[in-house]
């Protein structure tokens, strides 16, 4: 069997001055993105009190969301590999922005529901944008640690999604979609003046005259697939997104039915503690893999695998354990170490990809995640219908982070003909 070769990472790399002020504009961006997106989970009851709907209405809000997003992502990261990054950013963030705001104006199911369907439509351009433009500047040293603080801003984003819960409480459903989506309005008018697409690197500038040619959406999908490496990357992404989505989704009921705990509590282990891990982990697994990869060319490999192979243990303890604070610890190591995979995604794609087409790989890959992570979703819940137990799907999801370990494995690094990374 023929091992898939990648390019090797260098060990310094000279960053641009704006390479950070993008980040840290971006940041800001991840957050509006995710938290646009969530709120509607939170405050459930004042929806349903003003727009009488059923309980499998609402949830099709959030599916009609995650089905959309995920089919168009491959798409929505063509656009931003053939036009301006910055500007589908921009643009992205304006219209979701402003469809945030509509939503609160919203007075039937079939007006919300088609709110989030443009929600997203739009929201789908941004990540793959977003990852592109920060690796764009980020071409070496810093671009683990660059990506994980990005996510770091998603990651507070979601965090944040319970204001939209509070404030519907306090004033009505409506208000937190109006503020916050005239936040992301004026602030996508002040992106236009600071967010530019960074400079061209020193070794694709010549005083040769070179032929630009037209990046096409079906030439992006047929020079990513015949990589054998991006479809053992897609494999990798979509298996893992499977034990995200199940562990996320099913974490709080775990700790209800396992250990007798109020709903409050188990929300309080499940998520406080739970993303408070992953947020400093995406820092430090960025940090480390840079650390780590100027001096080693798998770095950027061997660090997300290695986090696996502890993430792994982690949740089988954390599932059979019939001590509470075992479990805690548990699922806060699986926290902690699931995201370097998540900080070194895109930068693991450079690696792989044609540098015309990075953006529209990780639609692909974010496709992946969110089908195949969906009905894993589904699935579990089916299999909780048969009364299967929580221990025996964690240890499932156990197995599956060793699965994606191996996937990572089996990518080999090779010495460029280009030495610095693109």
């Amino acid at each position: 069997m023929k091992t898939e070769t990648l390019s090797v990472s260098p060990k310094t790399a000279v960053v641009p001055a704006r390479a950070w002020l993008v980040v840290a504009l971006l940041c800001v961006v991840g957050c509006l993105n995710y938290l646009d997106r969530i709120m509607i989970t939170t405050m459930r009851e004042s929806i349903k009190a003003a727009i009488p709907m059923t309980d499998a209405q609402f949830g099709l809000l959030t599916a009609v969301f995650l089905w959309i997003y995920g089919l168009l992502s491959p798409y929505a990261g063509f656009l931003a590999d053939r036009f301006n990054r910055s500007r589908v950013i921009v643009g992205s963030l304006f219209i979701w922005s402003l469809v945030t705001w509509l939503t609160a104006h919203a007075t039937t199911f079939e007006e919300l529901l088609a709110t989030r369907a443009l929600m997203g439509i739009s929201e789908a351009c941004y990540i793959p944008a977003a990852m592109a433009l920060i690796v764009d500047y980020h071409r070496g040293a810093t671009r683990s640690l660059a990506t994980g603080i990005h996510i770091a801003g998603v990651m507070v984003g979601q965090s944040l999604g319970f204001l939209g819960g509070m404030i519907a409480e306090q004033r009505d459903w409506s208000a937190a979609f109006s503020v916050f989506g005239l936040v992301g309005v004026l602030y996508a008018v002040v992106l236009v003046f600071f967010l530019r697409d960074a400079p061209k690197s020193a070794e694709t500038e010549t005083d040769v005259p070179k032929i630009v040619e037209t990046v096409r959406f079906g030439e992006a999908v047929r020079n990513l697939f015949s990589k054998p490496a991006f479809s053992i990357l897609l494999l990798f992404w979509a298996l893992l997104g499977v034990v995200g989505w199940l562990i996320v989704g099913w974490l709080p009921t775990f700790y209800q039915e396992q250990f007798g705990l109020p709903q409050s509590q188990a929300g309080l282990y499940a998520t406080g503690y739970f993303h408070t891990a992953a947020l400093v982990g995406v820092l430090t697994g960025g940090a480390l893999t840079d650390r780590v990869s100027r001096n080693n060319p798998r770095g950027r490999i061997l660090v997300p695998a290695i986090a696996l192979c502890i993430a792994a243990p982690a949740i089988f303890i954390a599932s059979t354990t019939s001590v509470l604070p075992i479990a805690i610890v548990g699922f806060i190591f699986y926290a902690f170490t699931r995201v370097f995979s998540d900080t070194n995604m895109m930068p693991i794609l450079c690696l792989i990809a044609d540098e015309r087409y990075r953006a529209t790989g990780y639609g692909i890959l974010n496709l992946g995640s969110c089908i195949v992570g969906g009905l894993g979703l589904y699935a579990g819940g089916a299999l909780r219908d048969a009364h299967v137990s929580f221990n025996q799907l964690f240890q499932v999801a156990a197995v599956l982070l060793l699965i994606c370990a191996g996937t990572l494995f089996l990518l080999r690094s090779r010495k460029s003909l280009n030495p610095s990374e693109s």
